[in-house]
């Protein structure tokens, strides 16, 4: 009933076998997908760090899949694996069988489940002969038929075979890599803890977690090429969130006196292994304070990360230690180029810096003002050699639009980036609130889009009409917080961290419908193996020999 025509060829020899098994269970009374609750008391984890020896009667109802199983006549055993972790399950014939179900064991446990099914066990706790704690099952309960089977991931003496790790297949089946692969769940969990840890270092300070628009007139905020939508309603363009800055710095002018938010960004910019066009931020803004200060409060909030999720403030990243222990490096731009090129770009103009990015190999288009081409210059000269966590300072003014003058040097800013592991984790700023001198470095980004560059910030009018009714002395910081798990977790791709990275669309292989090939002369029942011998379509066959495709494809379905 499932399978006619071209759509049986979809379906592997295993997967038909469960739907035969599924029609089975049903044929027996066995709902394969109840609907009722069902009423777990205890998980793996529990049941075997709370085990006392001698007691008896600790009667335990667990629920899981199926990750392994070993059949010995009228007893078998099972790996379940629930939330926590896996354990050990003996069943029995004389347990489980019941008047109303006679071939719960022989029939539907032996023959209809599966590796990779949900059942609920109903038992009491003891220690096998072998030492292992395990449930010896006096109630089974089908709770969900697996129609698709599990890659089986072996471990043995530290070993691991079988392993399901192509990077592409994992990213688009997470489910599937969070069933089988010890330690991708960890990760996960570490990330929730990243988060808490966070928001308990905020909270304790009295800022207040807040929420602002993710679809916005003014892409404003940072230096980045948006995702362009439509508002049919209005008619009128709108973008995806670059950045919250400028609607928390509105909330500081309205009053607050610490925001923050975790807000989901997207720049329309390119992917590798830590940049991903959908991604998570954090930014905080706190009234009265400076650059000088929001240092001393990052890296004292990155070690208490540290410490809540590993238990200590360092962590392996690759076969880097990196040492999160206040305080941290700090070192001023033009001082780290000059540390790195020998070049001392200090009142460098646009003519300058240009000779000085030929001279080191950088490419420099004639869209690029003086803050691209020194951004360039740091990033391919000076960034990835920053492995322990360091303070970035005193960035030149035409990098920094949002950033106040720096209070010695009107040709610098008050600003900051931390690196980590040879990338940039964090960026702040004594933030500027002169509406005036605001709405020039608005004008000069705006002059940067004129001349091409298409990341060059939005002007805001709004913004700065904000300002205009004041707003205190402020220092912001916003941190990239994939980036920051990918740290605390010691993972080097930005795929690791995020359950459901960005992928580019699966192939499907198109295929013609079965009249196509029938009106060629190919028996019906011989279509799904040309099929599957690569000759999707009628096209495919165009100019082959007809006797030796014969053979190929006799040859082929003897293989399969």
């Amino acid at each position: 009933m499932y399978f006619k025509n071209n759509m049986s060829i979809e379906l592997s020899e295993q997967e038909l076998f469960r739907r035969h098994s599924l029609d089975e269970m049903r044929k027996l009374g066995i709902d394969p997908y109840p609907a009722a609750e069902y009423p777990t008391n205890a998980y793996s984890i529990n049941i075997k760090s709370e085990f006392k020896e001698n007691e008896k009667g600790n009667t335990v109802c667990v629920a899981g899949r199926i990750m392994s199983r070993r059949i010995m006549g009228k007893a078998s055993f099972i790996e379940l694996q629930d939330s926590k972790g896996r354990i050990q399950v003996y069943i029995s014939r004389d347990d489980i069988n019941t008047d109303a179900q006679p071939e719960m064991y022989n029939t539907v446990f032996k023959k209809l489940l599966d590796i990779g099914d949900f059942v609920g066990i109903k038992g009491y706790v003891f220690r096998t002969q072998t030492g292992e704690i395990s449930i010896h099952t006096q109630e089974l309960t089908v709770l969900s038929k697996s129609l698709r089977p599990l890659p089986i991931v072996k471990y043995k003496d530290g070993l691991v075979f079988d392993a399901f790790e192509d990077p592409e297949q994992r990213y688009r089946q997470r489910y599937v890599d969070l069933v089988v692969n010890e330690g991708v769940k960890e990760i996960f969990l570490k990330r929730t803890k990243v988060y808490q840890s966070m928001r308990n270092f905020f909270n304790a300070q009295d800022y207040i977690e807040v929420e602002t628009p993710i679809l916005q007139s003014i892409p404003g905020g940072a230096a980045a090429r948006p995702f362009t939508t439509h508002h049919n309603a209005l008619d009128m363009p709108l973008y995806l969130r670059v950045a919250d800055e400028l609607y928390l710095k509105r909330l500081i002018v309205g009053g607050f006196e610490g925001v923050y938010e975790f807000s989901k960004n997207f720049r329309n910019e390119g992917m590798d292994r830590t940049h991903n066009p959908e991604f998570t931020a954090m930014e905080i803004y706190v009234a009265y304070k400076d650059y000088n200060w929001m240092m001393d409060f990052t890296e004292q909030m990155i070690e208490k990360i540290c410490i809540d999720v590993n238990g200590k403030n360092e962590i392996m990243v690759g076969e880097n230690l990196i040492s999160f222990k206040t305080p941290f490096k700090r070192i001023t731009m033009i001082d780290a180029i000059k540390e790195f090129t020998g070049i001392d770009i200090n009142g460098m103009d646009e003519v300058h810096l240009r000779e000085v990015c030929k001279q080191l190999h950088i490419e420099a288009d004639e869209s690029m003002g003086k803050g691209k081409m020194i951004d360039e210059i740091f990033g391919e000269k000076c960034e990835v050699n920053y492995i322990q966590p360091t303070f970035i300072t005193d960035y030149p003014l035409e990098m920094s639009p949002l950033c106040k003058r720096h209070r010695n040097n009107p040709e610098l800013t008050e600003r900051f980036e931390l690196m980590v592991n040879g990338k940039e984790l964090a960026n702040a700023y004594s933030e500027l609130n002169d509406p005036i001198d605001q709405l020039g470095r608005f004008q000069e980004q705006f002059n940067l889009s004129e001349k091409g560059d298409d990341e060059a910030m939005y002007i805001d009018m709004d913004f700065v009409r904000s300002l205009e009714y004041g707003m205190p002395p402020t220092s912001g910081m916003g941190i990239g917080m994939d980036r920051l798990v990918m740290l605390m977790t010691g993972q080097q791709a930005i795929q690791e961290v995020l359950f459901f990275p960005q992928m580019k669309p699966e192939m499907v292989t198109k295929k013609d419908d079965y009249e196509k090939f029938e009106k060629l002369g190919i028996p019906e029942a011989w279509i799904a193996v040309v099929q599957k011998a690569g000759k999707s379509m009628v096209t495919d066959l165009k100019g082959l020999n007809p006797n030796k495709f014969h053979q190929d494809i006799c040859s082929f379905e003897q293989k399969i």
